[in-house]
């Protein structure tokens, strides 16, 4: 009895044994089924469908961030979701769509804003002459120091105008004409160029902005003023103001404030991507510093014109600092009035010459 026990559970050990050993293989694969683990389902599709990347592809345009062991915000992230700039009719990945409102219209109304300022101002009226003589005495117009940080500031703002400009038009205009090689050649001599004078513009103007700032604030005669520019520039009738005009003024405030202030800070962002700026951020960046370095480049045209060729002895005031007392009266009278008074400091008084001086 106890040998037939025996032999009865061997056999029930038998036929138990062989179908746990078929029923758990059988489960093992359901719980790693390739619908429920993307890579298994990846690596079934590569061996069912070969070449069939569309999923992965999704999900990589998507722009969800993926597993990267290199630190930093979008080192996951292999192409940016989908957006769209302002004048565009469809959506399409950022990268894409800043390229395509920076090439479109940033160069295009650019630049036709930029040759229509130049026709203006070639084709204008020419320059205002002096109703008197010089009288050979001169007063001093700017101190040392002032014409320093405007030269500074001139000087660093045309070299990086000339390169932007490279950088933003010389695909369309220099790129047929030079070629590939000597094109390429010229935009990364733009490049660093532009990159490497930046610092040197930014130190120049916060200086120019600091030293002119007292003299920019409005006072009275500036409405006055706006209501004769217009007779001025085409009568040659003169508005009374004081050291600078409201014009003068009016650039001081948009131009080399705001806009250049614009430009300082967005070249910075662009300049240094290490602080972990985003694409995005870098792209906005990009489109805000290319619109106000066009627009601050037709005020930069206007300006070098009324203080070179525009009015005639304009030139010389920047240069040597002093400027005769009949070009200072009938430009700038209440200041002249203010400087003979002697409201003023003694580096603006006026300065007797025994020579006559000639005008530039």
């Amino acid at each position: 009895m106890h040998t037939l026990s025996r032999i009865v559970a061997w056999l029930i050990l038998a036929l138990v044994l062989p179908a746990a050993a078929q029923t758990q293989p059988a489960q093992a694969p359901a719980a790693q089924s390739p619908a429920t683990d993307p890579v298994k389902a990846q690596q079934q599709r590569t061996v069912e469908q070969p070449g069939n990347n569309a999923p992965v592809w999704r999900e990589v345009r998507s722009g969800q961030s993926n597993y990267a062991s290199i630190p930093g915000r979008e080192v996951g992230v292999l192409v940016q979701p989908q957006a769209r700039f302002p004048g565009q009719d469809h959506m399409s990945t950022a990268g894409e769509a800043w390229r395509n409102f920076r090439n479109g219209p940033i160069t295009f109304y650019g630049g036709w804003l930029l040759a229509l300022a130049i026709a203006a101002f070639y084709f204008s009226k020419g320059p205002l002459k002096l109703h008197d003589k010089p009288t050979g005495r001169v007063v001093e117009r700017f101190t040392l120091v002032e014409r320093w940080a405007h030269w500074t500031v001139a000087i660093s703002f045309c070299a990086m105008a000339i390169s932007g400009l490279v950088i933003l038009f010389g695909k369309h205009v220099l790129l047929p004409v030079l070629g590939y090689t000597l094109f390429s050649w010229l935009t990364s001599l733009a490049k660093n160029l532009h990159n490497f004078v930046a610092p040197l513009f930014i130190v120049g103007l916060a200086c120019m902005i600091v030293i002119y700032i007292k003299d920019n604030f409005p006072s009275k005669g500036d409405l006055a003023w706006f209501g004769g520019a217009f007779a001025m520039f085409w009568s040659g009738k003169h508005v009374p103001s004081g050291r600078f005009n409201a014009g003068e003024k009016v650039y001081f405030w948009v131009g080399v404030v705001a806009l250049c202030i614009t430009l300082a800070s967005t070249g910075v962002i662009m300049l240094f991507p290490n602080f972990e700026q985003l694409r995005t951020t870098m792209q906005q960046m990009n489109v805000i510093h290319a619109s106000a370095a066009i627009v601050m480049v037709v005020f930069a045209l206007g300006h070098i014109y009324v203080g070179t060729i525009g009015v005639e002895g304009a030139y010389r005031n920047m240069r040597d600092g002093v400027t005769d007392e009949t070009w200072a009266k009938e430009h700038h009278e209440l200041w002249y009035n203010d400087v003979k008074a002697g409201k003023v400091g003694a580096k603006s008084g006026a300065v007797p010459q025994a020579s006559t001086q000639t005008q530039h």
